[in-house]
């Protein structure tokens, strides 16, 4: 599916030439002529990004944009406002509404089509991480607090051979609260982006005779620095190379001689959009680390286990340690659910503790641990168990209310064999398990090859 323009403008001339560019771009293209309408068809259509009329009657066009951002199913809708009006004041007051970039009429279509074409990235990553954050909520994990709406604290790279323009920018930053750091040239700019510390960099187009539109295509290049927004510095006859900027990745420009009010709210709005990229994706990889994580013991779970296995199974021969808390039920009986956890999570500690780094220990469910070890031999997975055996039963575990119980676990440990399935390796592990309990608990069994026929399996 193509992406969805939504074009406000109460001229109805203005909507349909609009409407005709955007068709021959191959957008899908939806019309609003007024601000009321627009935030209905906004909400009920969520387009990938609005064009939006500022002088309009009734409702103009900074007030929609404030209640676009103020709605939280249209807040992530870029914004662009078309005008007329050429005063700098008034693009100020329209970014400081949310709108993401001003476009002045008669509307220039390549510049139009290269701002859609990077506005349209940007909305893309973010609505990826947003879709994720989402997942995570219906999971059940309670999102951290959004960042704050401050700048203070943020970082900024300036890149600039404008030594009057680099007083300029560093006074406006030190008002700011902003941390700013100043490059005379692309290769010192590149040293301080790459160390990855930076909320915005702010590139002129006139460095080192050309090389900002270099260092722009490089950044987007590179792990560390893909995600640094790009606010690029031009002189008024430099319009091409800001389109071709655009298109290499850059988020925003501001022209030269630099308005400071614009330059500080466009600054602001690219600072914002960073942090709340990251705050999603932070939000991500803590939904992902819940998601894989017990979270009794903080080992990894079943679901984690289990695809480990099963990669270590199709690029070797793991080994599976399969242990079971011995006489377990006992101790719930006899001191509380409470005292048990107590004595999961000593085991768990003591167990992973002892493992190597390559190893990876989950709680297998219950009372049950298991330890996935790559590249080891029978006798050295055997040693392993051993070790953890011993260590589990060396020192008794305090439960907090004067009790001292002494804990031991039985072991299953099963060397995969070439072409076998995680099913029957933990077939396996679980026969040698249940033979260590059976013969008196406290102990170790290696898997034999009775061990892997189907069976009934149960705890002696």
């Amino acid at each position: 599916m193509s992406a969805r323009i939504l074009v406000v403008d109460d001229i109805a001339a203005n909507l349909r030439l609009l409407e005709a560019r955007l068709n021959a771009e191959y957008y899908d293209v939806a019309l609003a002529s007024s601000g009321q309408e627009a935030l209905v068809r906004a909400e009920e259509w969520l387009p990938d990004v609005i064009l939006l009329d500022v002088m309009m009657p009734g409702m103009d066009g900074y007030e929609v944009s404030r209640r676009l951002k103020a709605n939280p199913a249209t807040a992530h809708i870029p914004v662009v406002m078309i005008t007329a009006l050429v005063d700098p004041v008034e693009r100020v007051r329209g970014l400081e509404a949310g709108a993401d970039d001003f476009l002045s009429k008669p509307v220039d279509h390549p510049t139009l089509f290269a701002r859609l074409r990077a506005l349209l990235r940007t909305k893309q990553v973010m609505d990826a991480f947003r879709l994720r954050a989402a997942t995570a909520l219906d999971l059940g994990f309670e999102p951290d607090p959004a960042p704050a709406e401050g700048v203070a604290g943020a970082a900024v790279l300036l890149a600039t051979e404008d030594v009057n323009e680099a007083e300029l920018i560093t006074a406006l930053m030190r008002q700011e609260g902003v941390e700013l750091h100043l490059a005379q040239t692309a290769s010192e700019a590149w040293h301080w982006l790459s160390q990855g510390h930076h909320d915005v960099a702010l590139l002129s187009l006139s460095l080192d005779g050309g090389e900002g539109l270099r260092l722009a295509s490089r950044l987007r290049a590179h792990d560390l620095t893909r995600d640094i927004p790009v606010l690029l510095i031009a002189d008024l006859d430099q319009r091409s190379l800001v389109l071709r900027g655009f298109d290499l990745g850059a988020n925003d420009h501001v022209l030269r001689p630099v308005d400071p009010n614009e330059l500080r709210a466009r600054l602001r709005n690219q600072i914002r959009r960073k942090r709340y990229q990251e705050h999603l994706r932070l939000e991500l990889d803590r939904s992902l680390e819940l998601a894989v994580t017990d979270s009794l013991t903080g080992l990894r779970n079943r679901r984690y286990i289990t695809r480990h296995l099963e990669g270590l199974l199709r690029s070797g021969r793991p080994a599976m340690l399969l242990m079971d808390v011995d006489r377990f039920k006992a101790v719930n009986d006899t001191y509380g659910h409470t005292v048990g956890d107590v004595v999961l999570r000593e085991v768990a500690s003591r167990i992973r503790q002892d493992m190597r780094a390559v190893d990876v220990v989950a709680r297998f469910g219950g009372e049950e641990f298991v330890v996935a070890m790559a590249d080891v031999s029978q006798e050295e997975a055997l040693q392993a168990a051993e070790r953890l055996r011993q260590i589990v039963e060396r020192e008794v575990i305090a439960t907090g209310h004067g009790d001292m119980l002494h804990i031991s676990v039985s072991i299953g440990v099963a060397l995969a064999q070439p072409g076998e399935t995680l099913s029957s390796l933990t077939r396996a592990a679980d026969g040698a398990l249940y033979r260590a309990k059976a013969a008196g608990r406290n102990r170790v069994e290696m898997a034999d090859e009775l061990d892997r026929r189907p069976r009934s399996i149960g705890a002696a």
